[in-house]
């Protein structure tokens, strides 16, 4: 046999390492990447707001007496229910009982002399007649009736100027009730009292004319919470009140809750450095769910604008800039531009450019993720 040449054995070996190479270390890296189906399914578009919204009751006061005094009596504690007209609070009231009394005293008195002056007119009145009678007889003078007229008239005037002691004698009495019901404080409406910052014998300090007390109690009724957030000046004409919200509120983390938009504030906030927003309103459809939230809890609005029921669409990852999406066929990447419609910050509607099953990447966390690059699907 022909021995064969050296020199083809060595290039024939070489070959064999290199593709021995090829096949191994320098295999190109095949990378593993996040990817979702092209499925149809609703889309909506949603407005949400630019800043964290906050819970916050429609029904609630800051409660405090219209005069200082000694605390005498706190019949409810923080977190009590309370019916409406229900004492909350109870200053010492040992004087103004002692008014109430005394001007009660002085409208018996009134009363008394009432009494007596018009019963005196009466009478006078009575001799007036009498003394008439007797002139008509001839056996008085008309001097004589004169001073019974006369005397009748005093005594008239005597019982009115008494009755108008009296009336003002009850405007005291009145007076006094009102002074006296200023030591209590009462619930303006059924609720519940969030906070007390005062004790029974602690003293409220009287505020200057026309500066009120701060307050030392705070009602609120749960059922009345309502979210209030931010969003941003340009979504304000799109917004009307009536359109569908899910809310979301930081201690319910993982859930979310159907409500209605109840108000667009009309005019936008100009704050120092933020941006300028629109504040508007939420009301949870569910009445145990807002009983249950606490007001102050930091909350966001979703509001739906519009909504498509059977779109094919895409997760809102997997769109990138410029509207292209790269798509993982037959283990290679490849970036395709599609047309969208709808979208919110979980999906996007795909109008053009892909088909329903094809799989599209969700997270591009490196710059190897791109168009050629050989990939699989985690």
């Amino acid at each position: 046999m022909r021995k064969v040449p050296r020199s083809l054995l060595v290039l024939v070996a070489l070959g064999v390492i290199a593709v021995a190479l090829r096949l191994t270390v320098f295999k190109p890296e095949v990378l593993r990447v996040e990817v979702a189906r092209v499925d149809r399914g609703p889309v909506e578009e949603t407005v949400t707001n630019t800043r964290a919204g906050t819970v916050k009751a429609r029904t609630r006061a800051r409660l405090s007496p219209q005069i200082g005094g000694r605390v005498a009596a706190l019949p409810f504690r923080k977190g009590a229910r309370v019916e409406a007209g229900a004492l909350l609070l109870k200053l010492d009231d040992a004087v103004q009982q002692a008014q109430v009394r005394l001007a009660g005293e002085d409208v018996r008195t009134a009363r008394a002399r009432v009494n007596e002056a018009c019963l005196a007119a009466d009478l006078a009145v009575r001799e007036w007649e009498r003394g008439k009678a007797l002139v008509g007889d001839g056996i008085t003078s008309e001097q004589a009736l004169d001073v019974l007229e006369s005397g009748r008239d005093r005594a008239r005037a005597g019982c009115e100027a008494l009755r108008a002691t009296l009336g003002q004698a009850e405007a005291g009495l009145g007076l006094a009730r009102a002074q006296l019901a200023l030591t209590e404080v009462r619930a303006p409406f059924s609720g519940v009292l969030a906070d007390s910052s005062t004790e029974v014998g602690e003293w409220i300090t009287p505020a200057p004319p026309g500066v009120p007390i701060p307050p030392v109690l705070d009602l609120l009724d749960p059922s009345s919470t309502y979210v209030s957030g931010p969003i941003d000046e340009v979504d304000a004409e799109r917004v009307k009140v009536g359109q569908e919200v899910r809310l979301t509120v930081d201690s319910r983390p993982g859930e979310s809750f159907p409500g209605r938009l109840v108000r667009v504030a009309p005019f936008v906030l100009d704050v120092l450095e933020q941006n300028r927003t629109v504040e508007v309103e939420a009301e949870l459809a569910d009445p145990a769910v807002t009983a249950a939230v606490f007001p102050g809890t930091s909350a966001d609005v979703e509001i739906v604008l519009s909504r498509r029921d059977d779109a094919l669409r895409v997760p809102a990852s997997a769109v990138g800039e410029g509207g292209k999406v790269l798509v993982l066929a037959d283990g290679v990447l490849s970036e395709r531009a599609v047309k969208t419609g709808l979208r919110n910050w979980r999906s996007v509607e795909v109008q053009e450019g892909l088909r329903e099953g094809e799989l599209v990447v969700t997270a591009r966390t490196s710059t190897a993720i791109k168009a050629g690059a050989r990939a699989e699907a985690k």
